[in-house]
């Protein structure tokens, strides 16, 4: 019998071993799905999310929003900030085993700036050329000082992919995907799931402890979080923030958030026009009076149950580029008052063109209503979101509600909404003085002289309100209790350095 019980005992280690261990997956829910996965083609936040796995940048950007180095090292800008000279990483391989080296870098960014179908065309137009100036060092020339180029590099401008696999599928390059992230493309069924796996010679492969992700585009919240109270999903982005409170509640369940780099306002017609020839857009006073009878705090509190907060610049609370300086103003529907009859005037009729979705609905209710108090008769006008920005860009309306996802360079949130030949400057606002301290910061490499310009122009902005803002959203996330080490960020990227799944 002892013999037998050995015997057994010897069996079973044997077959142990010749099966090995059940792999770990981690199962994404996305709000939607991704368009082309290719870095140079595509435009989808969910793309982002599922590129956070698939294909390294050359710098990335840390929670605390400051770019930090993944497939560049190290870089420096010439002391005329018109060149960029970057480090590139040593042993780093495509996941289809060739180098990555400068002459694949430089073929990326050159590729990024001159397939037809690219989209990051426009994100490069400062870069005159790229050249490899060592073998693993790639030097940027600029025509004029750029310094938001680096935040463009942290995103799929700055996704390297593979120069062989470019060549041979050129504009079918995201049929199979070939980058030099954490995980390798296996498969992918359109509207259905995308499928990734570990890379084994991936440069920092310790930190990935997820044997394969698979993302599931699922549109509907409820039915997104069904799946995962199921056990069909592991992890999901977006939550609805009546959710929340369900889910905090929950055993199996965990929760983040974190406030996003973009922004919700209101854009104000002041010169994009005949419908700007009206005491809102031609008063400063009214603007003034708008913005200081709304209550940012607990508007934010009863329509995103508490996961959003009050803001009153282009940059949240949170983001080192915030002027602290010009805190979120208290209501003051007095004040209000008095400005509205400093401009000769009792009641205000107001139209605002809204979104057509009940969130942004509810908001501008309550909104209405808050006015209303001051002396504001606001009548809301609902669109299709298509429709509402193909509107502002006409001209055609008095006051709009539009959200912004944001931006890591703070260049990206300003800029082409204010400055008087910004690309989508629908307010039509143009104010001189703004657009020098805007430029002024944008050619310049030092943090420090920077703030210094983004402050003094918010200070104009703050008094003069082409665009109101009422606050900013956040990133909500809900995952299974057994997936660990998820570090939340601005960005809303899931990046899956360090999760593990127990």
């Amino acid at each position: 019998m002892k013999r037998l019980a050995k015997l057994t005992t010897a069996l079973l280690a044997g077959a142990l071993l010749a099966f090995p261990a059940m792999s770990a997956e981690l199962r994404i829910g996305l709000q939607d799905d991704a368009d082309v996965l290719d870095p140079a083609q595509s435009r989808t936040f969910v793309g982002r999310i599922v590129y956070t796995a698939l294909c390294d940048k050359l710098v990335d950007v840390s929670p605390d929003l400051k770019i930090v180095p993944q497939l560049a090292t190290e870089w420096k800008w010439s002391a005329d900030g018109k060149e960029l000279t970057m480090k590139l990483r040593d042993g780093v391989r495509f996941h289809d085993g060739t180098a990555l080296d400068a002459a694949a870098a430089v073929a990326t960014i050159e590729r990024n700036m001159t397939l037809p179908e690219s989209r990051r065309k426009s994100e490069l137009t400062s870069v005159a050329k790229v050249e490899a100036s060592g073998p693993l060092e790639i030097t940027f020339t600029l025509k004029a000082p750029d310094v938001t180029l680096l935040a463009q590099l942290s995103d799929r401008a700055g996704m390297i992919v593979s120069p062989k696999a470019a060549r041979e599928l050129g504009a079918n390059f995201g049929s199979r995907p070939v980058c030099a992230g954490p995980f390798k493309f296996v498969e992918r069924v359109q509207q259905d799931r995308i499928v990734l796996e570990k890379f084994a010679d991936y440069w920092d492969k310790d930190k990935i402890l997820i044997d394969k992700v698979t993302y599931l585009p699922i549109p509907d919240t409820t039915v997104r979080l069904a799946n995962l109270r199921s056990g069909d999903l592991d992890f999901i982005e977006r939550l609805a923030p009546t959710d929340v409170a369900s889910v905090k509640s929950e055993a199996g369940l965990k929760f983040d958030s974190v406030v996003n780099i973009g922004y919700m306002a209101l854009y104000a017609n002041i010169g994009n026009g005949p419908r700007a020839d009206n005491p809102f857009g031609k008063d400063k006073r009214l603007r003034q009076a708008f913005s200081l009878a709304i209550d940012r705090d607990a508007l934010n509190q009863i329509v995103y149950e508490g996961t959003a907060v009050g803001g009153n610049q282009p940059y949240p609370p949170n983001s080192p580029w915030y002027n602290k300086a010009i805190p979120v103003p208290a209501r003051d529907v007095d004040k209000a008052r008095a400005l509205i009859r400093e401009a000769g005037l009792d009641r205000v009729p107001v139209e605002l063109q809204i979104p057509n979705n009940p969130v942004a609905a509810q908001m501008m209710q309550i909104v209405q209503s808050m006015v209303a108090e001051a002396g504001f008769d606001v009548s809301l006008k609902s669109t299709e979101f298509a429709t509402l920005l193909d509107e502002q860009t006409r001209g055609n309306y008095q006051l709009s509600r539009s959200d912004w996802s944001g931006r890591v360079d703070p260049d990206g949130n300003i800029h082409q909404f204010i400055s008087c030949k910004g690309g989508i400057n629908d307010t039509k606002y143009c104010n001189p003085e703004v657009d020098k301290l805007l430029n002024e910061a944008r050619a310049s490499t030092d943090d420090a002289v920077r703030k210094q310009k983004y402050d003094a122009a918010g200070v104009i902005l703050n008094d003069e309100l082409p665009v109101i803002y009422l606050g900013h959203q956040s990133w909500i996330w809900a995952y299974k209790k057994n997936v660990t080490g998820f570090v939340p960020s601005p960005d809303g990227m899931i990046r899956l350095q360090g999760v593990k799944k127990g």
